[in-house]
């Protein structure tokens, strides 16, 4: 598993395997979910699911239960009876507790105060290969009430916890996956966070409906007129060396690879 797979993550609840073929068709991969998705009584159902799934390792991403909580262990039981190999950790926080999941890529959640604080420590486990922050459960960490304010923004502590996961993931190689929108009817305010997550270097975007799938490989996808600012400029570079001037606009290593990234996006 690696985050070239494309920007659309889509969760899918552990307890309703028939989703997952078509989240499978819509999405770039799937986040079979057996924490919050799915109620305390209905755990057992979906581990069993899991197994009888035997899911794509490919193109499906498990979350498993935190690390304290009983259904942690079962969780990993169950996985161990399929060819996944990629877990998503909810509410990381040590990265101590990562040695329980050796053998496996893990994704982890930062959706905790404290998980935030480690970002970096997370981040620098070799068998992590990405990182994720979680709104919601973060705001409720702090005993908050709600991530965003009136103007249906985040908050401040949310852009910052956003921010520090991002750069921590930069820091080690690692690949940043930018929170869900809850708000599912709000495609406009998904486009401009998953514009802005392109932009800002974030891997991809998980998302909790089909219907936002299509929002997010939009946003990600680079615009006939960057596109093609992107190609010129590295045309342009072939034949210079060092800082020259393209379009009016001194360009030097930090643009190509701006540009770089855009051709890459758009492939």
């Amino acid at each position: 598993m690696s985050f070239d797979l494309g920007p659309a993550l889509l969760f899918v609840p552990g307890d309703r395997p028939e989703r997952l073929t078509k989240a499978l068709e819509r999405a770039d991969a799937a986040i079979l979910d057996l924490e919050d998705a799915v109620a305390a009584d209905a755990k057992a159902t979906a581990r069993d699911a899991l197994i009888r799934a035997d899911p794509d390792p490919d193109r499906v991403i498990v979350r498993v239960n935190g690390v304290e909580t009983p259904d942690f262990a079962h969780d990993l039981s169950a996985l161990a009876r399929t060819r996944v190999r990629t877990v998503m950790l909810a509410k990381t926080e040590d990265p101590a507790s990562l040695d329980l999941l050796q053998g496996y890529e893990v994704i982890a959640l930062c959706e905790t105060a404290r998980g935030v604080v480690h970002a970096e420590q997370l981040a620098a486990v070799p068998h992590v290969v990405g990182l994720m922050w979680g709104a919601e459960d973060l705001v409720a960490s702090l005993g908050g009430t709600s991530s965003r304010g009136e103007d249906g923004g985040y908050r401040d502590v949310a852009r910052l916890a956003r921010a520090r996961v991002l750069l921590a993931a930069g820091a080690f190689g690692k690949g940043a996956v930018d929170a869900v929108h809850v708000d599912i009817g709000d495609l406009d305010g998904l486009a401009a966070e998953a514009r802005d997550a392109a932009a800002s270097g974030f891997a991809a975007t998980a998302c909790i409906h089909p219907g936002q799938v299509q929002t997010i490989r939009a946003a990600y996808a680079p615009t006939p007129e960057v596109l093609a600012w992107a190609r010129g400029v590295l045309a342009a570079a072939e034949g210079e060396r060092g800082v020259f001037r393209h379009e009016g606009r001194m360009i030097d290593e930090p643009i190509l690879r701006h540009a770089r990234s855009v051709v890459e996006r758009a492939g």
